[in-house]
């Protein structure tokens, strides 16, 4: 018994020495770089109800979750992601303020993923969520940030990858798709998982050519070219809309001579059901996860009562801190 008791349980760690200071390093930087754009400090709790992150909100699953009760009987949980809790303020203490809210934040998620996915279950994230602007020149600031985020921590070797969900449900609108089919969809879609996919395709009563179509979403990733295929084989408004609006980000990041690090993946398609517009993911070498994440969620913030457009990222801290320390090594 008193061995166990000097081990954290699984997927949790102690941090100390050089590693606790890489990490506030880390973090000061980005929150520095994300205030320069005029962000407000928010802090929030930890522990939340857990109806803030149910099935109907579009977070992670409710498995994934860690689940406890209060002596009340209330059903609380260890926030596993910022944006529902962040959707919850700004309907809650800003429900009348019709000015742009811009918050910065920095803390701990909590994930209970599989043990056997090897994956940290408490990670240090930093990030900023902008509220009330559903402009193409709010999806160019949040991607603007992200980038001087990486230049700031002088990660040199950067691409984020940007796509947009809504090019994806205008196909499964446009072919009538049942709720289910396109969750199912959705999930062998964002694995790239082809055969998956066309498993569930086969299953409907749908021609061939518009399987093809379906299942060509995951060949449609890389340069600017990808997304004039996209157009043309856009049959609806809602499609075509959300590729022209990709269009015209990259002609704001190209205007100020950032094209260079952007590519598209219209088969990217995040767990996190509340996106409803652009989505992206921030690479770089040294490793094998985005170490920015974020996207568009016009309709989250509505849930709680305020109609307000969003979209925000985040930066998972810890990442971060291998990545540097491993690209430090590899150029000693």
């Amino acid at each position: 018994m008193y061995n166990k008791l000097l081990h954290t349980p699984e997927g949790f760690r102690d941090i100390y020495g050089n590693e606790y200071y890489k990490r506030q390093d880390v973090k000061n930087t980005l929150f520095d770089t994300i205030k320069k754009y005029n962000y407000m400090n928010i802090d929030l709790p930890s522990i939340e109800y857990f109806d803030i992150f149910s099935s109907d909100i579009g977070t992670i699953p409710s498995n994934e979750l860690f689940k406890f009760f209060d002596k009340e009987g209330n059903t609380l949980c260890l926030r596993p992601d910022f944006t529902p809790s962040i959707a919850r303020v700004a309907a809650t203490y800003f429900a009348d303020y019709e000015d742009i809210l811009r918050f910065v934040y920095s803390g701990l998620t909590y994930v209970n993923s599989s043990d056997l996915q090897g994956k940290l279950k408490e990670s240090l994230e930093v990030g900023s969520e902008l509220i009330g602007d559903d402009s193409v020149k709010a999806d160019y600031e949040i991607i603007s940030i992200v980038l001087d985020c990486a230049k700031a921590l002088n990660i040199e070797d950067f691409q984020i990858s940007i796509g947009n969900v809504e090019f994806f449900k205008g196909l499964c609108e446009e072919f009538v798709f049942d709720e289910k089919t396109e969750m199912d969809l959705r999930d062998m879609i964002s694995n790239k998982n082809y055969f998956g996919a066309k498993g569930i395709l086969d299953a409907t009563d749908i021609n061939e050519d518009v399987k093809d179509s379906i299942l060509s979403i995951s060949e449609l990733f890389g340069s600017y070219e990808c997304l004039e295929k996209a157009i043309e084989m856009s049959g609806n408004g809602r499609s075509k809309y959300a590729i022209k609006r990709l269009m015209e980000l990259y002609a704001l990041l190209k205007n100020e001579g950032k094209e260079k690090y952007i590519s598209f993946d219209l088969g990217m398609l995040s767990k996190y059901n509340y996106y409803t517009g652009i989505v992206f993911r921030g690479y770089t070498y040294g490793s094998g996860d985005a170490i920015f994440k974020g996207g568009r969620y016009d309709k989250l913030i509505e849930k709680f009562g305020k109609d307000a457009p969003a979209i925000g990222f985040s930066a998972n801290v810890d990442q971060l801190v291998s990545v540097i320390t491993r690209n430090k090594k590899e150029n000693n």
